[in-house]
C-alpha cells in the first residue's frame, strides 16, 4: 500500500507547524555571517535542527526520542557559543520536548541540561568580551531564559491532564460497555424470569389437558381456558418488558405468582403488609423477581398442594418468606442455578436468602432498608 507523507503527526494539529515560524530568527543571524563556510555549517546545522524537530513528534515514546532532543540541544548549544548568542531562544523548542519526559528523573536530567546549555554560552561570552551584559541586554535575555526554564514543567503538567482524560475517557468507554453488557444481562434474566416460567408452566398445563379430554372434557376446557388467560398475561408482560423495561412492584408480583399458583392448582394464601411504598423501585423489581422465581419454583419442583407467602416490614428491613407443604428441598441441592440468580440479585442491594425444610420448603429474603434509599424515595 502507497503510504502518504506527512510532515507531522495530525494528531497535533497546526501546533508544529506554528513553531516553524521561529526557525526564521536562526536563518536571519546566519545572513549576517561573514565566514562563506562557517555560514555555510551554520545552514546545515539549521536544516539538521529541522530534522530533528520532525523526528522527536515522531519518536515520542520510544528510545530514539532521547538521542534526537540530544541532538537538537548540541546545535543550539553549537550556535549560540560560536555563532550569535541569539541563538539561545531556539531552546524554546527542545524545552517544549523536555515537558513530554513522564519520568520524574529523565525529565529533571532534560531540564539540567537545558539549563547547562543555555548558562554556559553567556558565560564564554563573558569570558571573550570581558565585559559583563548592560542592564538592557540583561533585561531582554532574563525573562526568556526564565520562562523557558519553567515551560517543560507546564507542557509536562498538561500532558499529564491529557493523560489522565484520555484515561479517564476510557474508563468510561469501558464502564459504559459494562453498563451495556449488564443492561443485556438484566433483559435476558428478566425474560427468563418472566416468559421462561410461564412457558414452563403452560407446558405443564398443556400435558395435564391432553390427559384430561378424554377422561374429563369439561376440566380440559377449563384448563385450557387458565392456559389462554395465563399466556395473554405473559404476552403483555413481555411487550412492557420490551417496549419500555418498567421495573416490576412488590404488589404486582403478588398478584402474578397468585395467578401462576392458582392456575397450577396450589391454594396461595398472603399475609403482611400492603403498602411497599417505602421501598425504592429498584429493590422492589429486584424483589419482585425473586419472589416470582420462588413461586415458580414451588410450581415446578415441590408438589405442594398449599403455598403461603409472608412479608414483614420494618424500620430496618423487609423479611419476604415464602413456605409451601411439598415435598421439600434435598440437602445437597439446596442451591441450584435459580436461587444462586436470586442469590447474585440479591447481593446488589446487600439482601440475603436462606433455604430450609420444615414441613416442605421455607425460603426466606431479609432485605436491609437504608435510610439513604427511605430519602431518596
Amino acid at each position: 500500500m502507497k503510504r502518504n507523507f506527512s510532515l507531522f503527526p495530525s494528531q497535533f494539529g497546526f501546533f508544529p507547524y506554528i513553531f516553524l515560524i521561529y526557525v526564521g530568527f536562526p536563518i536571519y543571524y546566519l545572513t549576517k555571517e561573514t565566514q562563506g563556510v562557517k555560514q555555510l555549517i551554520g545552514y546545515g546545522m539549521v536544516l539538521l535542527f529541522l530534522v530533528t524537530y520532525r523526528q522527536l513528534y515522531f519518536c515520542m515514546g520510544n528510545k530514539k526520542f532521547t538521542y534526537w532532543l540530544t541532538v537538537q540541544m548540541a546545535i543550539v548549544f553549537i550556535l549560540s557559543m560560536f555563532y550569535s548568542l541569539n541563538h539561545i531562544f531556539l531552546g524554546f523548542f527542545p524545552a517544549n520536548f523536555i515537558g513530554w519526559y513522564q519520568n520524574k528523573t529523565v525529565f529533571y536530567r532534560g531540564l539540567f541540561s537545558l539549563a547547562v546549555i543555555e548558562i554556559l554560552p553567556f558565560v564564554y561570552h563573558i569570558a571573550q568580551t570581558g565585559s559583563f551584559f548592560t542592564a538592557s541586554e540583561l533585561i531582554f535575555f532574563i525573562p526568556f531564559l526564565i520562562i523557558m526554564l519553567i515551560s517543560p514543567f507546564g507542557i509536562r503538567s498538561m500532558n499529564r491532564r491529557m493523560e489522565l482524560e484520555k484515561q479517564l475517557a476510557q474508563a468510561n468507554k469501558q464502564i459504559e460497555e459494562l453498563v451495556k453488557r449488564e443492561e443485556r444481562v438484566r433483559i435476558a434474566r428478566d425474560l427468563h424470569d418472566t416468559l421462561g416460567h410461564t412457558l414452563s408452566l403452560l407446558t405443564l398445563k398443556s400435558q395435564l389437558v391432553q390427559r384430561l379430554i378424554p377422561a374429563d372434557l369439561d376440566r380440559a376446557k377449563s384448563e385450557a381456558k387458565e392456559m389462554e388467560v395465563t399466556s395473554r398475561a405473559a404476552l403483555k408482560q413481555v411487550r412492557e418488558l420490551v417496549s419500555d423495561m418498567r421495573a416490576a412492584t412488590i404488589a404486582e408480583e403478588l398478584i402474578q405468582i397468585q395467578q401462576i399458583l392458582r392456575a397450577a392448582g396450589i391454594t396461595y394464601q398472603y399475609n403482611g403488609e400492603a403498602d411497599f411504598s417505602k421501598i425504592p423501585p429498584f429493590t422492589q423489581n429486584i424483589l419482585g423477581m425473586c419472589i416470582r422465581e420462588a413461586a415458580t419454583n414451588v410450581v415446578k419442583h415441590s408438589r405442594a398442594a398449599h403455598c403461603q407467602v409472608t412479608t414483614k416490614l420494618s424500620t430496618k428491613n423487609l423479611k419476604i418468606m415464602v413456605l409451601d407443604d411439598g415435598m421439600g428441598v434435598p440437602k445437597d441441592q439446596l442451591f441450584g442455578n435459580g436461587l444462586n440468580g436470586m442469590k447474585e440479585r440479591l447481593a446488589l442491594v446487600d439482601g440475603y436468602l436462606s433455604l430450609s425444610n420444615h414441613n416442605g420448603a421455607v425460603l426466606q429474603i431479609t432485605v436491609p432498608i437504608v435510610k439513604k434509599e427511605e430519602a431518596a424515595v
